[in-house]
């Protein structure tokens, strides 16, 4: 049990906190509280946050009780992001509506029913300013400053704001609220959940441990996957989606994805790490890997699906052959007949930004009638038949 849990986790503070945890949960036979903390700052859940949520869902199937902790007061905030400058803070509007929409997709990994589900805003609200300054009062700047952003921005002049600096103690109070034995997080949040163990010390209360789950880069093999750099492969994308996506990684991710994002045994991880490593083609692994992605977030026959329909888009060279998404003329927002290709492109694919629409044109990423164009201020006539094929995966028809 204990190897499983400790699967594939970056970092267990202190090193043998997991099993002294679940040593005293079984002498007391009571569950232990795993706290999950985020704040919703964007509508969707990806295959980076499901990371953390998969080993949740190990802990839930053991027995204990999962905690969700949503930064309803936090997000107001903003969390500082590990960059230069601090993340945007939402109204409350948008974290009630971002909040949701996460809950809903939550249950894509996690039994929903079983978990409880917490807003930090039922008591930080509630602080008087006399409080928070006591709150305050039991971190010292100093420790603060062990933050590796803070530490860096500080050392190049960069401004912090002072509330950069609370938000990690706020977060740290979470775990205090809510009695946490076990906090789980990315590698991007060791700080604050170490923030929650010292919280919990001074208040007299038996330390948390911290959990941390290596970081899913993105589709771009740099950064960690993040709606904002527009290099994720979404819980809610299709299945046909997920296939591209997938088949889109970098080779050099191919082991990664194969450890943090599919569900394959041991034995099979390791035949395939085996195959790889005796160079085999990337795309076959990759295809697998798809096929296991879809099948925990649809069903298999939609893998199966899914791998047909890209063999047909984007190993059958035909173009007249390919699957075009029919898109009535009548549906697009033009009061015209004519509508510039760049806007065109932006209502059929949303999710692309007018720049990277501008970006894919000038590159030769969009085609008409299986004609690349080049010219970012073409018009268009919006004429019913017209196949319009959008970067590398999405395939259009005007009707």
């Amino acid at each position: 049990m204990i190897h499983l849990l400790q699967e594939n986790v970056a970092i267990i503070l202190p090193e043998n906190g997991l099993e002294e945890k679940l040593t005293q949960a079984k002498e007391e036979k009571r569950k232990l509280s795993i706290k999950l903390g985020f704040d919703p700052t964007a509508p969707d859940l990806h295959l980076g946050h499901a990371v953390v949520l998969k080993k949740l869902k190990q802990f839930q199937d053991l027995g204990h009780q999962i905690i969700i902790v949503v930064g309803s007061f936090t997000a107001r905030i903003g969390d500082p992001t590990g960059k230069n400058k601090a993340r945007k803070p939402l109204s409350a509007e948008e974290v009630q509506h971002n909040a949701q929409t996460y809950i809903n997709q939550l249950s894509k990994v996690i039994d929903v029913q079983k978990t409880k589900i917490v807003f930090n805003s039922d008591w930080l609200d509630a602080l008087d300013f006399s409080e928070v300054i006591q709150l305050l009062s039991k971190v010292t700047v100093a420790q603060l400053m062990h933050r590796n952003d803070f530490n860096k921005r500080f050392t190049e002049n960069t401004p912090i704001a002072m509330h950069e600096l609370v938000y990690p103690i706020l977060q740290g109070f979470d775990s205090v609220k809510i009695e946490c034995d076990i906090e789980m997080g990315g590698t991007d949040q060791l700080f604050n959940c170490t923030m929650g163990r010292q919280l919990q010390e001074v208040h007299g209360m038996p330390a948390q441990i911290v959990m941390c789950m290596p970081l899913l880069r993105g589709l771009d093999g740099k950064e960690k996957m993040n709606k904002s750099l527009n290099n994720i492969i979404g819980l809610t994308d299709g299945p046909n989606e997920m296939f591209g996506k997938t088949m889109s990684i970098p080779d050099a991710l191919i082991e990664e994805f194969i450890n943090l994002a599919t569900n394959f045994s041991v034995e099979e991880k390791t035949a395939l790490l085996s195959r790889i490593k005796e160079n085999e083609n990337p795309m076959n692994i990759k295809k697998l890997i798809a096929k296991n992605i879809i099948s925990q977030y649809h069903d298999v026959a939609s893998a199966e699906n899914a791998e047909q329909f890209f063999i047909n888009q984007f190993q059958n060279k035909n173009f007249e052959e390919k699957v075009y998404e029919p898109v009535s003329i009548g549906s697009l927002k033009n009061s015209q007949n004519k509508v510039s290709l760049v806007e065109l492109c932006h209502q059929l694919k949303s999710d692309l930004s007018k720049s990277a629409i501008r970006r894919l044109i000038e590159n030769g990423g969009i085609q008409i009638n299986n004609s690349k164009i080049t010219d970012s201020n073409e018009e268009m006539e919006l004429i019913p038949q017209t196949k319009i094929k959008i970067g590398k995966r999405g395939f259009f028809e005007l009707i």
